[in-house]
């Protein structure tokens, strides 16, 4: 036991010279030193990449309203241009154009259906800007997992590898087994992280837009009471 400890400490200080000496190992290197669990691990980081882009451009987008829309809505509405009106919401292209254009479409029906359109529009919404956050939430869960995994079928090899290993265990084979177990840990948290972070993002940039909408419909409806006063 005493000589494997003293030949460990001799390989970390061989190791500590290659590394003084400039001999490091590439990041590539050790990715390709993860075995077969960094192929999941790796899928995992690109569909979380995908996915938070495509939500952050279609998010961004929500979000865009034309200056003076609901001033230009309500003086339509006003002057009875139903048809202007539900031509200026969905221009707009957006979830608030789309829930107010049902709601103009709705003009002359009482007030608690308009109101039940819009919030049913509104879901509709509000379900589409959530697509795959989901997924996100699940990628920065099984990251790790897979990380975790990975590391205990590398450890599970490095302790076979050390059991058949004749005479003395050699301090570079255990070290190697080791190293590369953990590479998948490494790999599994930091594509955990990222997911996480962005997922969290996401969510307070849908709350944004979800805040926006209900502003906007309850600013709706309060215009169609104003020719009731």
């Amino acid at each position: 036991m005493y000589m494997l400890l003293f030949q460990i400490v001799d390989s970390s200080v061989d190791s500590l010279s290659a590394l003084e000496t400039g001999n490091s190992v590439s990041i590539m290197d050790l990715i390709l030193e993860g075995g077969f669990m960094m192929i999941p691990i790796a899928i995992l980081s690109v569909a979380a990449i995908y996915i938070f882009i495509e939500r952050v451009l279609t998010i961004r987008r929500s979000l865009v309203v034309p200056d003076g829309f609901m001033e230009n809505i309500k003086m339509s509405v006003l002057k009875g241009d139903i048809p202007g009106a539900r031509s200026m919401a969905s221009q707009s292209n957006t979830p608030i154009g789309r829930m107010i254009d049902k709601g103009i479409s709705r003009i002359g029906s009482p007030l608690k259906n308009i109101e039940v359109s819009i919030e049913n529009v509104g879901k509709i919404e509000i379900f589409k800007l959530e697509k795959n956050l989901t997924l996100l939430a699940t990628i920065s869960g099984a990251a790790p997992m897979l990380g975790f995994l990975g590391t205990v079928i590398g450890m599970i090899q490095a302790f076979i590898a050390i059991a058949q290993e004749e005479g003395t265990v050699s301090p570079k084979l255990l070290s190697e087994g080791i190293y590369t177990a953990m590479i998948t840990t490494a790999a599994g948290l930091f594509v955990g992280i990222l997911a996480y972070l962005g997922y969290n993002y996401l969510v307070s940039r849908v709350q944004k837009v979800i805040h926006q909408m209900e502003y906007t419909s309850i600013g709706f409806v309060d215009l169609l009471q104003e020719p009731q006063k």
